[in-house]
């Protein structure tokens, strides 16, 4: 183990892979620390399916054309305006770049999902998915020489107010200190310490799943924020969406992801309807689901369709409750039985006539309805009916650690000497609010390569 390499990477994703492989490339000797075991390596980035990418034309399997100033578009209607629009409009336009540069890493595409995840225009997806990218990355850092540890925990990381000197770890039950040249961080957020969360969210936060990796719990988030390194972003701000209530505490992942909500009406343990189910296309707003659910009483909601509109989406990894009825169904779910098939009538009742199209805004709407259904509104009326109980399942969290245009942490009198972040840790200095699909993964490979290569330029 080289416990004074030029650059010590901290994390074991995608962010973290793309700085090692770019600061090796430049000669630089890298030593990269995985929280998780070997089986579990890679973060959250083993349950991904794909990158936003920007392109001028046809690239590989993306087609026609997505330029920067409609993805920024599409940027700013989920986070509300609140973003970095430098560092944004940096990233969409590095993402083109990023294309080939996967591909020379061992990365294949394949084309884009059906149904409600046809973005065959916008992303890219991995053949194989995000556990096929990571072991790509990983086989290139082992035949690049780049010294990988497992089961390494960061515990500290010294800071003297210009610069990091020292980094401890624990290392299979063991003590190692590291005196590295320079530092990328891309450990991640603090989603995976509960009572982190619930410091920010309020007891609430403990209901919720986390769909993420267990070992991203912002060790080493705190430890810079608490010696004063310049942050960004809302604690209660965060990639959540709403997955099954099924699914396990930590690392469910993208299979316990529910795709239904379009083509439902969903309501809370009441029985009753508390959002616009068809309020934009999937991609750009499933992420909202996450919060909405977790502001219902005991943080969880209940997905209710038709035979209709069972093969419209992709399939749960959970089959739904069945029922021939509306009340049977709501005896299943536990839901208030009277309530329920009231709110479905009113439902079918504010539904009107129209084209109906699932993988488009159709603007078939009700109305009369209070909260609306803008699109996507079929009475529900067809048996046998499905129901799915939904509760809030965290990606990861905003807040992180405030970078410049070359990824470089910031402290309180400026850059940091030689710190570097990319990924979870920084992507609040971009998405304040929101989420658009295949943009996290965007994130951490243009400021992954960025860190990677200004460690090196550093060191050299």
């Amino acid at each position: 183990m080289d416990t004074a390499p030029d650059i010590l990477v901290v994390g074991g994703g995608n962010a973290a892979l793309c700085a090692a492989l770019s600061a090796r490339e430049t000669g630089a000797r890298v030593m990269l620390l995985e929280a998780a075991p070997k089986p579990y390596r890679g973060g959250n980035s083993r349950h991904t399916r794909n990158f936003r990418c920007m392109h001028a034309g046809p690239l590989g399997m993306l087609t026609d054309t997505y330029g920067e100033d409609e993805y920024f578009d599409d940027l700013i209607k989920v986070t509300g305006g609140k973003t970095d629009d430098a560092l944004a409009r940096l990233a969409i336009r590095a993402s083109e770049g990023c294309y080939g540069w996967m591909e020379a890493h061992g990365v294949r595409f394949q084309p884009s999902l059906s149904g409600t995840l046809s973005l065959s225009r916008t992303n890219a997806f991995f053949l194989g998915g995000g556990k096929a990218l990571v072991n790509a990355y990983y086989r290139c850092a082992e035949e690049a020489g780049i010294g990988i540890a497992y089961d390494a925990e960061v515990t500290h990381l010294d800071y003297d107010g210009s610069r990091i000197g020292r980094v401890e770890a624990a290392i299979g039950g063991q003590r190692v200190m590291f005196t590295p040249k320079a530092v990328v961080v891309a450990s991640g957020g603090f989603q995976g310490d509960i009572d982190w969360l619930a410091r920010a969210w309020g007891p609430a936060a403990r209901n919720f799943l986390i769909r993420g990796t267990p070992y991203n719990r912002g060790v080493v988030l705190r430890d810079l924020l608490d010696q004063g390194i310049e942050t960004v972003g809302d604690p209660t701000q965060c990639h959540a969406v709403a997955i099954d209530g099924r699914a396990p505490k930590f690392d469910g992942g993208i299979v316990t992801r529910l795709d239904c909500v379009p083509f439902s009406v969903v309501v809370n343990k009441r029985g009753q309807r508390f959002y616009d189910e068809g309020e934009d296309v999937w991609p750009k707003r499933y992420a909202i689901w996450g919060r909405l659910v977790a502001a219902q009483p005991d943080q969880v909601a209940y997905a209710i369709i038709d035979a209709r509109s069972r093969d419209l989406f992709m399939p749960s990894v959970f089959p739904p409750v069945t029922a021939d009825t509306i009340a049977e169904l709501a005896g299943k779910l536990g839901l208030p039985e009277a309530v329920l098939v009231k709110t479905v009538e009113a439902f079918n009742a504010a539904c009107r006539d129209g084209d109906f199209h699932p993988t488009e805004l159709d603007g078939l709407a009700t109305e009369g309805l209070e909260p609306p259904k803008t699109n996507w509104a079929r009475p529900i009326v067809e048996p046998p009916f499905h129901g799915y109980e939904l509760r809030p399942g965290v990606t990861f969290t905003y807040l992180g650690l405030l970078v410049d245009a070359g990824a470089q942490v910031q402290g309180p009198d400026g850059p940091v000497e030689n710190l570097w972040a990319a990924g979870e840790i920084m992507a609040g200095s971009i998405l304040g609010q929101g989420y658009l699909a295949g943009f996290g993964m965007t994130i951490g490979t243009v400021f992954g390569r960025l860190a990677g290569e200004g460690a090196a330029a550093y060191v050299s």
